[in-house]
């Protein structure tokens, strides 16, 4: 009986044996997978510090411009929409004479002195075109000038030699395709060099009465200040604007609101403290909002000094700017070596 005991426990013991084997495999393995999962936790590390610097670093980037959706809170649509037409309106009372602030005769002049406009200012524009229309008043005169002579005499500008490629080509294309007469359709006018959206509606507001929202820098800026949009997108805020007034008023809300972003509404110091409209605006607050010294900021008329045209409107209650230095008023300043 002993002998078949011990006979009966070593088969025991043998199956025992695999079984410790598999538990001390168990109790192994969970002692590998930490030390596994540590390393791809270290190399995540950089990236995760990266995301929490650029989390840290976003907020800065949006203290620069105004944020709309927050501004927008809790405003309906149409909550939004009766205040931006409740904007156009009292801006009408606060610039009843706004214009465009380029000099012209004619839709050729206009054109040519809008695209000389880039990048510079409507008045350094207004000082330069007198001379440059005197030689060529017409399409064909500019398609055919020397482009060196056109480049100095548009110098003042800057970028003169891109802007003389662009005058040049679209005064060529006017003699060539349009019989020498600026067209009146936006797609016509966008296939001209040079011409783009923005160029096309200030042509066809001002020169021919077809209303159009010119987004320039100041427009785009205040659009957003507003709460009209949250792009930057000039195509997009012009869609977007487009939906919220009537198509009436889009060429004297375009004059109105480019207006008071260069007399009150500034880029980087607004006069919030002397703006008639602070209780509309949900930006109020981003620039001065001490009237006295808000009021040290407000430029052209509303600040006392000259506009940017020489030959203003007459109801323009402003001084008209003064010529290109060192050129009497009413004379036709002319390049070294011109014809």
């Amino acid at each position: 009986m002993k002998a078949s005991a011990a006979q009966r426990t070593a088969p025991a013991a043998k199956k025992a044996a695999p079984a410790k084997k598999a538990a001390a495999a168990k109790e192994a393995a969970p002692a590998k997978k930490p030390a596994a999962a540590k390393k791809p936790a270290a190399a995540k590390k950089p990236a995760a510090a990266k995301k929490a610097a650029a989390e840290k670093a976003a907020p800065r980037k949006a203290v620069a411009t105004v944020a709309p959706a927050k501004a927008r809170k809790g405003e309906s649509r149409l909550g939004m929409v009766r205040r931006a037409r409740r904007i156009n309106r009292e801006l009408a009372e606060v610039y009843p004479y706004a214009h465009p602030e380029l000099d012209f005769r004619n839709p050729f002049e206009l054109l040519v002195a809008t695209v000389l406009s880039a990048q510079t200012t409507d008045l350094r524009v207004n000082q330069t075109t007198p001379a440059l229309f005197a030689q060529y008043p017409t399409p064909e005169d500019l398609a055919a000038a020397v482009p060196e002579e056109i480049e100095e005499l548009i110098r003042p500008t800057g970028f003169f030699r891109a802007k003389t490629k662009s005058i040049m080509g679209l005064a060529a294309a006017l003699r060539d395709d349009f019989g020498g007469e600026v067209p009146g359709r936006l797609e016509d006018l966008v296939k001209l060099p040079g011409v783009g959206r923005k160029t096309a509606f200030v042509v066809l507001g001002n020169a021919y009465g077809v209303p159009g929202i010119t987004v320039d820098t100041h427009f785009m800026r205040l659009a957003r200040r507003f709460g009209w949009t949250e792009s930057d997108d000039p195509v997009k805020i012009e869609a977007e604007v487009a939906e919220i007034f009537p198509k009436s008023d889009w060429t004297m809300l375009s004059h109105r609101v480019i207006f008071h972003g260069r007399r009150m509404c500034h880029a980087r110091k607004p006069a919030c403290g002397a703006c008639p409209i602070t209780h509309l605006c949900p930006a109020y607050g981003e620039g001065e909002t001490d009237p006295e010294k808000a009021r040290k900021l407000l430029k052209y008329e509303k600040g006392g000094y000259p506009g940017q045209r020489l030959n203003p409107p007459a109801d323009y209650p402003g001084r008209p700017a003064p010529p290109a230095p060192g050129v009497a008023p009413g004379a036709v300043q002319r390049p070294s070596g011109a014809r």
